[in-house]
């Protein structure tokens, strides 16, 4: 027996072995061969003083001390994870300084203003930037692929730290030729919820707000006129009079001052929401993705 902690990958031989029920299938899984794998489960046994493992001729079995190993092992082996997702973060960080990523509607009508300023405020800073959905933001978060991320879902995935950022608010809209633009009473969210819409796709923030929203007023939407993965498509097809949209407000200011789209009052729902930067609670944020936090939060408008 030995104090010196087993290498990693003993550890990671010991957790295939539990998942497969095998040794022989674990080794083809870690490209060794059974005899190595073999050898390599007796060393790790020596070394912790317990006996890990039953081999017999339909497989092999943990003990009950080998699923407590386990059981620690995946921790382990998780953390040494990170440790390596986190390096590989830190050399990316050699060619940009900030690597971020962005829900649609925070790209278009919130980041540029932040960013110039941080780049006025740290001349020569390099960056990076990814448009997607909030859905995938999160993710890239998560993954410790990028420093900081912008979302406008109404939740934040379990992992990340998060910092509100601006308020936001949905608005309906409708082409000028649609009955919807003459009425003098607002919509009730009831018959918002029985009209097909021009909507974004699962996963973006806009479309989960609305959602649940839905869903606190226990109402089932009937199924979108059209899906689009761009605000500007959703814009413009609202625009040509295919169906209402629910977008935020603040990426249709153009369209509502030249015309082209008309904001239709909605009944009885609060249609603000808060917009948040996340990033993941183990992984610090660096100084330029700080320095980009407090930018946004000073700016931070109110609708």
């Amino acid at each position: 027996m030995s104090d010196v902690p087993p290498d990693l990958e003993s550890l990671k031989l010991l957790t295939l072995v539990a998942e497969l029920g095998s040794l022989g299938q674990a080794a083809e899984r870690m490209r060794i061969s059974q005899p190595a794998a073999s050898k390599r489960l007796s060393m790790l046994e020596r070394r912790l003083g317990l006996p890990l493992a039953e081999r017999g001729t339909r497989g092999s079995a943990l003990t009950t001390e080998g699923k407590a190993v386990c059981h620690w092992s995946e921790r382990v082996l998780a953390e040494a994870g990170n440790l390596m997702a986190g390096v590989a973060a830190l050399r990316d960080a050699r060619t940009h300084d900030l690597r971020l990523a962005s829900s649609m509607t925070l790209a278009e009508s919130y980041l540029p203003g932040w960013v110039a300023e941080l780049q006025r405020q740290t001349p020569g800073l390099q960056l990076s930037l990814k448009v997607t959905n909030s859905e995938q933001v999160a993710t890239l978060a998560a993954r410790h692929e990028i420093s900081i991320g912008f979302i406008e879902a109404p939740t934040v995935p379990a992992g990340l730290s998060s910092r509100t950022v601006a308020t936001d608010r949905l608005a309906v809209v409708v082409a000028r030729s649609h009955p919807w633009a003459r009425r003098r009473q607002p919509v009730q969210l009831t018959e918002l919820a029985d009209t097909p819409l021009v909507v974004r796709e699962h996963g973006s923030g806009t479309r989960e707000t609305l959602d649940r929203i839905f869903a606190t007023a226990g109402l089932k939407p009937v199924p979108p006129l059209m899906v689009l993965e761009v605000n500007a498509a959703v814009r413009r097809a609202a625009a040509a009079g295919i169906a209402p949209a629910v977008l935020s407000a603040a990426t249709v200011v153009d369209d509502l001052a030249l015309g082209h789209l008309v904001e239709v009052r909605l009944a009885e729902a609060d249609l603000h929401r808060r917009l948040r930067a996340v990033w993941p609670k183990s992984h610090p944020l660096p100084a330029a993705a700080e320095a980009l936090l407090r930018i946004a939060r000073r700016a931070k408008p109110s609708d």
